[in-house]
């Protein structure tokens, strides 16, 4: 098989596929991200995966290349993962790279072949490439667009390629693809992994609603947040209370800083563009809230760190922890720890940053911040901390140790992650979104 586009999902993908037994190369038109994977190096941070990435290198079952008529020849079974970023000046999704892929790739076919995508895209996507498939394709040629959409979480991508909770497969009507796809996901099956057959327009859906699904819940609880603390009460027990109720579980209902990455956002905006492409914007315009309640979540931190600074950020020492999106992740697409840390900077705090993986990623989107080497470092002669990315290294900080590095002992808790009472009692203020403390 081929895995075309070798980003976070591709690369991920590829990698896993060749664990499992297959026989995968990857193609990219970027040269550089080519070369770093052919020596081993992968170029995210998601744990375990170089180890998977260098021993299917060694055994030979993995390869990458920038050659689309070398992968062309190689195989009858393509992966689509390329990216579907979000237009500029639009809610919609960018399909050039899913696009160009069909464009570039379909002409070198010969014979009998299935390309599955893996990408977020709009529903009926599937059926714009198959139309430009069947117009590109040789005399004799036959190319089938199916759509098995990725369900992975960043931080736990090799599991969730290896062990997925379930498989989505979407055919179009007479289709017998089916049986290849088995044999794809054969190891999966055999351990009785949920396999949904379905039509197109359905598999592409599915992420989409998920995903909405998610941002609608962790928006939910940041709106009760906000009554929370006008009320003087308290959104952590609010939300164990009915997370025990099992039609709506504890996952997801922890109220902070809100959701970033480069999924939750764009696949949401995407969501109601398309929706009011085919004429049925009213039936998610409630998404427009969900993303502003996600939104002010940031600007409510930083009002926190207004207040706490005397109504003035100018010149305040912030320790900003955290700059990936979420933890285990390199990732600062669309990240609220280091949107949070940027405005406290334009505000005229001088900010400092730090975070166990992403920094590299952070300088570059945001050079005039202060990145340190360490947590200590960070900490040191700090006016005001905010703790915006739930590392563990984070989590479990011992507060009477970390006083003794800070000017004054102040902390947000924007993630709702600490022990609140121990951080009192070893002198620290300590506020929380959704909490009185």
């Amino acid at each position: 098989m081929t895995v075309i586009g070798t980003g976070y999902l591709g690369a991920t993908h590829a990698a896993c596929m060749a664990e499992l037994g297959h026989e995968v190369r990857g193609v990219d038109v970027d040269e550089a991200k080519i070369e770093r994977l052919r020596s081993g190096d992968v170029p995210f941070y998601e744990p375990g995966l170089e180890e998977i990435l260098r021993r299917n290198l060694d055994n030979g079952r993995l390869r990458f290349s920038t050659d689309y008529r070398e992968v062309a020849q190689f195989a009858h079974v393509h992966f689509l993962a390329v990216g579907t970023p979000q237009q500029r000046g639009s809610y919609a999704a960018d399909l050039t790279y899913v696009r160009s892929v069909i464009s570039d790739l379909v002409p070198l076919l010969e014979g009998s072949h299935l390309i599955l995508g893996k990408s977020t895209v709009p529903v009926g996507t599937a059926a714009e490439l198959q139309d430009l498939a069947d117009l590109l394709a040789k005399e004799n040629t036959k190319v089938e667009i199916a759509w098995n959409p990725e369900f992975l979480r960043e931080s736990h991508g090799v599991e969730d390629t290896i062990t997925p909770d379930r498989i989505v497969l979407g055919l179009r009507a007479g289709s017998e693809a089916e049986e290849t796809v088995r044999e794809v996901y054969a190891s999966q099956l055999e351990a009785n992994t949920p396999f949904i057959v379905t039509d197109r327009q359905t598999a592409e859906l599915v992420k989409v609603a998920a995903n909405s699904f998610l941002a609608t819940k962790i928006s939910f609880i940041n709106a009760v947040a906000e009554l929370c603390e006008i009320s003087g009460a308290d959104v952590k027990a609010l939300a164990d209370a009915i997370g025990y109720d099992d039609r709506i579980g504890r996952k997801f209902l922890g109220a902070g800083l809100g959701f970033g990455g480069g999924c939750l956002p764009k696949d949401i905006r995407a969501f109601m563009a398309r929706a009011g492409e085919l004429g049925a914007d009213q039936a998610l315009s409630f998404l427009r809230e969900v993303d502003t309640i996600n939104m002010r979540q940031r600007d409510r931190v930083v009002q926190f760190a207004r207040e706490e600074s005397g109504g003035n950020l100018l010149g305040t020492r912030i320790t900003v922890l955290g700059a990936a999106f979420k933890p285990n992740s390199d990732d600062v697409r669309d990240s609220p720890a280091l949107n949070v840390a940027g405005q406290l900077s334009l505000g005229g705090a001088a900010v400092s940053v730090y975070d166990p993986q992403a920094m590299a990623n952070a300088r570059r989107e945001f050079p005039t911040l202060v990145y340190t080497d360490t947590v200590e470092g960070a900490l040191e002669g700090a006016e005001l901390v905010i703790l915006a990315t739930e590392w563990k290294i984070f989590r479990e900080l011992d507060p009477e140790r970390v006083a003794g590095l800070v000017a004054k002992p102040v902390i947000i808790d924007a993630r709702n992650v600490l022990d609140a009472r121990a951080w009192q009692d070893a002198g620290w203020r300590v506020r929380a979104l959704g909490r009185s403390l």
